[in-house]
């Protein structure tokens, strides 16, 4: 979960360098504050992000300063607290019920990283108004039809699950790796591979949407090039 979360980072490194920027002041909305959005959390602050709000189930928290991520940590992986907790023990910090209202909290980069369907059409309208210019998905489907439609007829780039939410199987093939050849890698060079990993699946991506006519459209990138690596797979195995 904290390469899925660190690889979800490293993806929307690189739409935000397609659009010439960087995450330095960046206003991010992470939804969610499990294993995935937490370490998105960690790695985009470390990058120099403004991690403004993050939820559960029952609410979201806006912290206008940033969000404490070794606060968030304790409470939620070691003292399994709600939420609202975190509001409770850090002064100006507000909380709100009802997780949905987290995409109307202006950002400039939105991580959903919840559950499936969480961010629907009006949502991904007030994340539009609000001024957001990447979306990029940390969980399994948690963006609606309608609101990838949104995005794209906005022009706001649009990170799908099966490219950006790869950072956790990648690194199982690197744990696999290591296993098979009795190797050890520290962490860096696990993080430095899933690095590497990610950034081939956005090139991979932008190429297959330049190849099929739509330049930066990562939905039809992902597919077309899932697609075509299915299809190879299966001539080689004389399955075509």
């Amino acid at each position: 979960k904290q390469a899925t979360g660190y690889g979800l980072v490293y993806f929307a490194t690189r739409m935000l360098g397609a659009k010439r920027m960087e995450w330095r002041g960046m206003r991010t909305v992470i939804s969610g504050s499990g294993n995935v959005a937490i370490y998105a959390a960690e790695k985009a602050s470390r990058l120099g992000a403004r991690v403004v709000a993050m939820s559960d189930s029952g609410g979201y928290v806006y912290d206008e300063g940033g969000i404490d991520v070794p606060l968030m940590r304790t409470l939620k992986e070691e003292r399994r607290e709600r939420i609202s907790a975190y509001a409770a023990e850090k002064q100006g910090v507000e909380y709100h019920e009802g997780s949905k209202g987290i995409w109307r909290v202006p950002c400039d980069v939105a991580l959903p990283c919840a559950t499936q369907n969480e961010l629907d059409g009006d949502s991904a309208k007030a994340l539009i108004a609000g001024g957001c210019k990447i979306v990029a998905e940390g969980a399994n489907m948690p963006c609606t039809p309608e609101a990838i439609e949104a995005f794209s007829s906005a022009g706001v780039p649009f990170g799908p699950g099966k490219a950006a939410n790869a950072g956790g199987v990648a690194t199982s093939l690197l744990e696999m790796a290591q296993n098979s050849q009795r190797l050890y890698w520290t962490f860096d060079e696990v993080d430095n591979r899933l690095h590497s990993i990610m950034n081939s699946i956005y090139e991979i991506c932008t190429q297959a949407a330049e190849d099929f006519g739509e330049p930066q459209n990562l939905v039809l990138g992902a597919n077309a090039a899932g697609f075509i690596r299915v299809a190879r797979a299966m001539l080689a195995q004389g399955v075509l």
